[in-house]
Order: C-alpha cells, then sequence, then structure tokens
C-alpha cells in the first residue's frame, strides 16, 4: 500500500481507538464510582477507597472530552490531535489508579492508541475556524463567569455570601445563579450582595443566550442544508478517500452509477444548477462550483481524495480541470475519458494518470465480442474497476 494509503488507514484507525477509549473511559469510571473499592492492579494497595472513587468519577469526564476529541479528530482538526494527545495518558492513568479488573482495557487500549495517533499525525491539519460571533460568544460566557466569580469570592464571609470560603464555592454560585438554576443553598445576605447577584443575573442569562444563538444556530443552518440536499461544511470535512467527480455530462452518468454500486464515497463538481438539484434529490454529494476552480477543489477536499475523474464530454473542459489538478495537488491520480480519439495524447500530456476513450473502447469490446472473445466483457469490467 503507497504511504498516502496507509496514512488514510491510520487516521481512521486513530479516530475509532479514540472512540472506544471514550466510550471505555465512561462505562469503567462508572462502574469505579458504583464499586470503588480498588482490589486489581499493581498500584491497589496504595489507592484509598476515596482517591479511586474520584477517579471514577474524573474519569467519566474524561471519557465525555474524549468524544468531543474524536469528533474534531473526524474532521481532521488538529487543536483535536493535541487534545486526544493529551487525553491518552489521563485516562490510562485514571484506570490505573481505579484498580479495578474493568480498568484493564481502558490502559491497554489508551497505551496502544498513542502511538497509533503519532504515526497518523498529518492527517489531522486542519485549524480550527470560529466564526466572530463565536468568538465574542465564547469571550462574554467566560467574561461573566470570570466576574461572578471573582466578585462573589471578594464579598464572601460577612460582606455578602457566608457559605462562600473557596474560590470554587464562588464559582459554583456563579455558574449556578447564571444559568438561572438557583439552588439556593448560597443566597446574597447584604444590599451589595444582593445589587451584585443581580448583574449576575442579567450578565450570565445574556451571555449563555449568545452562546447558544452562536452554538446552535450553524447547528439549524446544517439541518435546512441538509433538507435542501446542500452538503454542509461538516460534511465536506468528513469526505476522506473518496472520488471527485469533476464536471457532469453524458459520460458521467454510468460513473456515478458504478462508482454507488461499489459503495466508494464520491462527490460532483458542476456548475450546471438543474444538473445539481437533479442530483440532490437522488441524495448525490454535489457542489455547485466550477470543477476548474482550485478553490472548489480544496473544497471537495481533493487533497484526500482517492482519485478524481473527469468525463463531462468536453475535452477542453476535462483538459483544464486536469491541469488544474495537476498543477496544485500533484500527489492525486486523474483519470479523464476523452470523447475525441486524438485528444487522447493531450490530456496524457495535461497530466492525467489514465486517458479513456470510451468510443474506441466500447468499438473495439464489441467487435471482439462479435468475433467470440469471452474475455471481451471481462475488459470491460476491468475498466470500470480503473474507474472506481
Amino acid at each position: 500500500m503507497d504511504l498516502p494509503g496507509v496514512e488514510r488507514v491510520t487516521g481512521r484507525v486513530a479516530v475509532a481507538l479514540t472512540l472506544a477509549v471514550a466510550a471505555l473511559s465512561v462505562a469503567t469510571g462508572i462502574l469505579g464510582i458504583v464499586d470503588p473499592a480498588a482490589s486489581f492492579g499493581p498500584v491497589a494497595r496504595y489507592v484509598p477507597v476515596p482517591v479511586s472513587q474520584t477517579a471514577g468519577f474524573t474519569g467519566s469526564l474524561t471519557g465525555f472530552l474524549m468524544v468531543m476529541s474524536a469528533f474534531g479528530l473526524r474532521r481532521g482538526l488538529r487543536v483535536a490531535w493535541y487534545s486526544t494527545l493529551v487525553l491518552l495518558p489521563v485516562t490510562a492513568v485514571q484506570g490505573l489508579v481505579q484498580a479495578t479488573p474493568y480498568s484493564v482495557p481502558l490502559v491497554a487500549l489508551s497505551v496502544v492508541a498513542i502511538p497509533v495517533l503519532a504515526v497518523a499525525r498529518s492527517r489531522f491539519d486542519e485549524p480550527i475556524s470560529l466564526s466572530t460571533s463565536q468568538l465574542a460568544a465564547g469571550g462574554a460566557l467566560a467574561g461573566v463567569q470570570a466576574y461572578g466569580t471573582i466578585g462573589t469570592y471578594a464579598l464572601r464571609g460577612d460582606r455578602g455570601f457566608t457559605g462562600v470560603s473557596t474560590m470554587l464555592d464562588a464559582f459554583y454560585y456563579t455558574l449556578v445563579t447564571s444559568s438561572t438554576v438557583g439552588y439556593g443553598d448560597l443566597t446574597p445576605t447584604t444590599q451589595e450582595a444582593r445589587l451584585f447577584s443581580l448583574s449576575v443575573v442579567v450578565l450570565g442569562t445574556a451571555s449563555f443566550a449568545i452562546a447558544l444563538g452562536a452554538l446552535l444556530g450553524p447547528a439549524l443552518e446544517a439541518r435546512f442544508a441538509s433538507a435542501l440536499g446542500r452538503m454542509t461544511q461538516s460534511d465536506l470535512e468528513s469526505l476522506d478517500g473518496h472520488v471527485v467527480v469533476a464536471g457532469y455530462g453524458d459520460l458521467t452518468e454510468p460513473i456515478l452509477t458504478e462508482l454507488a454500486t461499489s459503495g466508494r464515497r464520491f462527490v460532483v463538481l458542476t456548475t450546471d444548477e438543474q444538473s445539481a438539484s437533479e442530483l440532490r434529490e437522488r441524495g448525490v454529494d454535489v457542489l455547485a462550483a466550477d470543477p476548474a476552480d482550485d478553490e472548489a477543489l480544496i473544497r471537495a477536499r481533493v487533497d484526500r481524495a482517492r482519485a478524481v475523474v473527469t468525463a463531462t464530454s468536453d475535452d477542453g473542459e476535462d483538459a483544464l480541470v486536469v491541469l488544474t489538478v495537476r498543477e496544485n495537488h500533484p500527489d492525486v491520480r486523474v483519470v479523464a475519458a476523452a470523447t475525441e480519439q486524438e485528444n487522447e495524447a493531450k490530456l496524457r500530456r495535461a497530466g492525467a494518470d489514465t486517458v479513456i476513450s470510451p468510443a474506441v473502447i466500447g468499438g473495439r469490446l464489441l467487435a471482439r465480442s462479435a468475433l467470440g472473445d469471452r474475455s471481451a466483457e471481462q475488459e470491460a469490467e476491468d475498466v470500470l474497476d480503473d474507474l472506481a
């Protein structure tokens, strides 16, 4: 297998292992809370029961963080690679501290996942992209929590909050107040503290509302895009090992049929809005963009594609696509269809790895089949496999 293929498979294995570690971390943590007796493993005799139980609780939290990291890895995010690399040793240590038979698979899988993640590092190179509204919402939420925590701690004791003695107490009060949960176990006792609490309620609910809007807005947009048959940014980022079909024409339909039958994921780039709409109605992934535009090819994740196929029935357009792909993405395999036999050499000079003339091949196979050559049908199937 070639190196890109190895990296692609390793990347998928890294995501799968991360999800498996996340599930084991949550499950082991819950079992550790229910049965906290540390009695298994080399460190069992040194681990007090409260410590083992705490490790179970934190292990469950780490598991949920690992799930988030796994989804980030699926999108190819670099920050998710770093967070996973940090969390894997944490899950292994938590498994050791829990010191139960249930934690053995967690420790083993965490250790195995680390070198796999290291080998797959090049597969996770996408920067995290946050909009201005998302950054502002996150900053507002963090700022309000900091304001409330510091203010509550400053007003601790006789100044307004008699039940607050640590920064954790102050953060707890700020969080339950700003989120409008309000358990009532900590209450302001002075006029100054009550006024401060009112400001935390107003600012906290506003920041939570802004944060939810910034987070739910893109999710709702993705829902609408899915309902309309359009590819979302998340869909595009998940493309890996797919085939990019550049352009749409008379020769393209058999290619799509064969790719769909083979189970290979593919995305079609076309500027024909009517064809794009019809393909979307059939459930085909389509980008309404110029296939000869490198920006469109980048959006279609051509750098992670198994191959690019261009067969628009217009040899000039196909040659332009081949030139664009070969100039900016030299490692991607390019397959082109030549409508005119004399254009085969031109498409090869443009950079196509394989050039197929359907008319010429079809004529030859038909003639051989008419003469009783049974290998003609097998060769036809081999040609289709080459396209897939």
